[in-house]
């Protein structure tokens, strides 16, 4: 009896030693070995661990179980220990013992609850350290969160551990629509299914992590990489049992990190690779777009362009240059169209450094509401001189429509300036392929209704062209200068043929129809040919300052031949 009971506690000794350790992992295989031993000194046949999370959990009967000992035989419970903790997980323990064994007596019964509790603490422990991990690095969904990222850089940030690897920041394009088309369970599926497949590409050696919504961020080898951004191109995956398949596209900046990088601050990493990534969204550099040092230059512009707009708008420094509309028959300056030009310490900053990047923010809406008042304040200004106005367009960017009192803004803004409405046309381009339909015709049928045109920008460069004015009741086609034949072309081109089918669909529907970056006599006569009585370009003026433009009501005529 002496032996085994000091053999007890050489085994017990062990098991509370092994399982006191903290910050390693614990030796499982050693733990379940003493438990099972003791187990067999005390003639038991069987452990069953229940861990419930909550109360509630335990009432429902939600638990994980855990039997690390079990002779397979025919038993009855002998013992229960049942363990809360603070933070109100439960976990319970019971034993058993083959029927025919007699009972434990006093002594064994003390030593069995000792080392059941001794169990149950490490048990109770392990699991809420797995629990507060899952918080912490996890989202409500199951997808890692940006805390699991940034541990992964402080881990692996020292320099030469992020070697051959790189970093990358993406964000599925236009899911939204998956989510309308197919539901919110559905592009749940979809999202998750994209994000093991990414997960099974980068493997144990990186890690890939939610930002939220449907942006995410990983790090890879260089090696995995070319077939990662060949998936975030154009990835097909499937999101149900049936195999259904869905085919998902990204916007992807990447920062392939130098050799012998450290990481001094997370920052380090996530700054670039959000540089290249808000490149990537906007589209002029392409879909995937590689972090370079260029690329930080033309952020920090962009930064200096935003800091300097308010100031910039408040004291005027944007002006309006007006591009005369001349009908092409008569030569009479019919319209014209709103430029926008930043004048600056004395110079003209080209339009291409400032929109695209007003653009990224909500400063191009108050750029474009400012031009509106503008334009309608000249066109005021015009009639209380008694000189000949003209309808003049004025541009607004697609950022607007998520604006639901913009049509009246618009309204009150030209009401304000006392302007007839028939002097005003507004300008929306046809490349709004992310704007719910119902929303743009909502806007346009409100002008309409007010006799405020509204005309079709860029017509033929994006995908949803036909659609938008067979949908949406425009008064104005505008057509893009690709359409038009080069001088070079006959009437057998393709340019020419297309053009020729475009100005005939938008006579047609009734609409009125003007092409822009008409340069040469050859172009204009093609104008001429098809019956096409608007056009804009060089070959009657480029964009003028307000004094040329009036110069230019007055005298209302351009030779046409």
């Amino acid at each position: 009896m002496a032996d085994d009971k000091l053999k007890f506690y050489e085994l017990f000794e062990q098991l509370a030693s092994a399982t006191q350790i903290v910050n390693q992992k614990p030796d499982i295989p050693l733990i379940e070995r003493l438990l099972g031993e003791i187990s067999a000194m005390h003639r038991l046949s069987k452990g069953v661990t229940h861990f419930y999370r909550t109360p509630t959990d335990e009432l429902q009967g939600k638990d994980e179980t855990m039997i690390s000992y079990d002779l397979g035989v025919e038993s009855r419970p002998v013992h229960t220990v049942r363990f809360v903790t603070k933070l109100m997980s439960i976990t319970t323990m019971t034993v058993y013992m083959a029927v025919e064994e007699p009972p434990l007596t006093e002594e064994e019964l003390y030593r069995v609850d000792l080392t059941m509790r001794t169990a149950l603490a490490f048990i109770s422990r392990n699991r809420l350290q797995i629990i507060a991990e899952e918080l912490a690095f996890y989202d409500d969904m199951g997808y890692r969160n940006i805390r699991s990222y940034y541990n992964y850089i402080s881990w692996r940030g020292q320099p030469g551990g992020l070697d051959n690897m790189a970093a990358i920041c993406f964000n599925l394009r236009h899911f939204s629509i998956v989510n309308d088309e197919y539901g919110r369970q559905t592009g749940d599926a979809v999202l998750m299914a994209h994000y093991e497949a990414v997960g099974n590409m980068v493997g144990q050696n990186g890690i890939i992590s939610r930002l939220g919504g449907d942006s995410f961020v990983c790090i890879c080898s260089t090696d995995t990489l070319p077939k990662l951004l060949e998936f975030l191109n154009e990835g097909s995956v499937v999101f149900d049992d049936k195999g259904s398949r869905l085919t998902i596209s990204a916007s992807a900046g990447i920062f392939v990190i130098p050799k012998g990088f450290a990481v001094n601050n997370p920052n380090d990493i996530m700054g670039r690779i959000m540089q290249a990534y808000n490149a990537a969204k906007q589209g002029s550099h392409g879909s995937i777009v590689y972090y370079s040092d260029k690329l930080s230059e033309t952020r920090e512009h962009a930064k200096r362009i935003q800091q300097q707009f308010p100031e910039a708008l408040k004291n005027g420094e944007f002006k309006v240059f007006f591009q005369p509309k001349v009908n092409t028959y008569t030569g009479q300056l019919s319209g014209g169209e709103a430029l926008c030009r930043w004048v600056r310490d004395g110079r003209i900053v080209p339009p291409m450094d400032f929109i695209p990047i007003l653009e990224e923010t909500s400063d191009i809406c108050k750029l474009d509401f400012y031009m509106l008042d503008q334009v309608c304040r000249s066109i005021r200004r015009w009639l209380d001189e008694g000189r000949r106005a003209v309808r003049i367009s004025v541009n607004l960017s697609r950022r607007h429509m998520v604006n639901k009192r913009l049509l009246e803004t618009i309204i009150e803004i030209i009401d304000r300036n006392k302007v007839p409405h028939e002097y005003i046309e507004i300008e929306l381009t046809e490349t709004t392929t992310d704007v719910e339909f119902k929303d743009l015709q909502r806007v346009v049928c409100g002008l309409q209704e007010q006799n405020i045109y509204t005309s079709v920008d860029d017509f033929g460069m994006g995908y949803s062209s036909l659609n938008l004015i067979r949908v949406i009741p425009w008064n104005v086609l505008k057509v893009d200068r690709s359409f038009l034949p080069l001088d070079d072309e006959d009437s057998t081109s393709i340019r020419s043929i297309m053009f020729k089918h475009v100005v005939a669909m938008t006579k047609e529907m009734g609409l009125e129809c003007i092409v822009e970056g008409v340069e040469t006599p050859a172009q204009l006569a093609v104008l001429k040919e098809n019956s096409c009585e608007l056009a804009q370009g060089f070959l009657f003026d480029r964009p003028l300052p307000m004094e040329d433009f009036e110069k230019r009501l007055d005298m209302q005529w351009y030779h046409v031949e």
